[in-house]
């Protein structure tokens, strides 16, 4: 069995699958990528037991075969060949032989029905979206997603369909990031999915911002994602996720409105002498101004000042700054407004005149 292809067509699959690929194993097979050819198509599978990433690539070959080899030295090999160059893939025994230029490089082989599946029960429910939406709901979200909490549900992301939105959920329980999409599907959907947070990072990797429809299959159990040349298995997280809604600021707020990229350099200035563990900075709303301050154990002291959109009555609120920035380094527009009610509130920062995408941030005491 021989394989010729271009280095260019074999690098991106490659890419796309070496993420699901554990660097730490309990099988030595799971650090392989399980490689199919039929019909000059190469397909390309890795999996971690969790997560399954099935994409292809278009080669020239005689034949049909499965092999499997280290998903991360083919992956490296292929990378370091000079772009565009002219490869081979050849089964040799238990071996397989790359071969490009003058260049031979031999890897190990283990057999392909040793290689594990995962294999979803039927779909109870099915829908579609733009890929480019998706991607967006990821993109604006997955920076809360909780690590390695024992609230294992707060280790991943909500996905909640709903008749006319699709909706992206993350928290940590410090902070909540939503975000909105209109749903254009069927109009009775109520489903509610927890994916892991692997899953969520290697689904944003693979997605781009094109307008075809990725089609998602719901299991009691699994989540499956249809793509152009490409499929998405994951496990879904078995939990209830918390009641979102009561996080979010109700009552009485003051609104203070403010140029993003100009609060963003000013908290990103004041962070450096913040203290390194808890990260705090204060807040001082006054009207028309927003005094920003950071201090450290080493006594090192950070101002700032910026004008700002605020009516509202004075007050100073705490807050960690990378919860800030990240939110800053997310939302859309030229502006952000923040609702704030009082020191000991959680704020709510959204894009101004624009509630599509939210972001609750708790405030710390300093």
């Amino acid at each position: 069995m021989k394989i010729s292809a271009n280095r260019d067509d074999l690098l991106r699959p490659l890419q796309q699958i070496v993420g699901v690929v554990e660097r730490r194993q309990t099988l030595p097979i799971l650090a392989n990528v399980l490689i199919g050819i039929k019909d000059n198509s190469l397909s390309l599978t890795a999996t971690d037991l969790e997560v399954e990433l099935r994409t292809q690539a278009t080669v020239e070959a005689n034949g049909e075969a499965e092999f499997t080899v280290p998903a991360r030295k083919l992956m490296d090999i292929v990378k370091a060949l000079p772009d565009g160059a002219a490869m081979t893939l050849e089964v040799e025994g238990d071996k397989a032989v790359l071969r490009s230029g003058r260049g031979r490089y031999t890897l190990g082989m283990l057999p392909a029905q040793d290689y594990p599946s995962i294999e979803p029960a039927t779909a109870s429910d099915r829908f579609s979206l733009p890929v480019r939406v998706m991607k967006r709901l990821i993109e604006k979200t997955q920076f809360a997603m909780a690590q390695q909490d024992v609230r294992y549900y707060l280790n991943g992301l909500l996905l909640e369909i709903r008749p006319g939105r699709v909706r992206s959920v993350a928290t940590d329980g410090h902070r909540l990031a939503l975000c909105d999409a209109v749903f254009e599907g069927q109009t009775g959907m109520d489903i509610q999915v927890i994916l892991p947070r692997k899953a969520v990072i290697e689904l944003g990797r693979l997605l781009d911002d094109s307008e075809a429809l990725a089609q998602f299959e719901i299991s009691n159990s699994h989540l499956r994602v249809q793509l152009e040349h490409s499929s998405f298995t994951t496990k879904l997280i078995d939990g209830r996720f918390p009641d979102y809604e009561r996080v979010m600021p109700s009552g009485k707020t003051s609104l203070m409105s403010a140029d993003k990229d100009g609060l963003r350099q000013a908290l990103a200035r004041t962070a450096i002498l913040s203290n390194e563990k808890y990260r705090g900075i204060r807040f001082r709303l006054g009207k028309g101004l927003l005094h920003l301050q950071a201090h450290n154990p080493e006594q090192d002291e950070a101002e700032e000042e910026i004008e700002v959109d605020y009516d509202g009555p004075e007050m100073t609120i705490g807050f960690n700054v990378g919860y800030l920035l990240d939110v800053l380094g997310v939302l859309d527009g030229e502006e952000v407004q923040i609702a704030v009610i009082d020191s000991n509130s959680s704020s709510l920062l959204s894009r101004k005149e624009s509630n599509e995408c939210r972001y609750v941030v708790m405030p710390m005491r300093l």
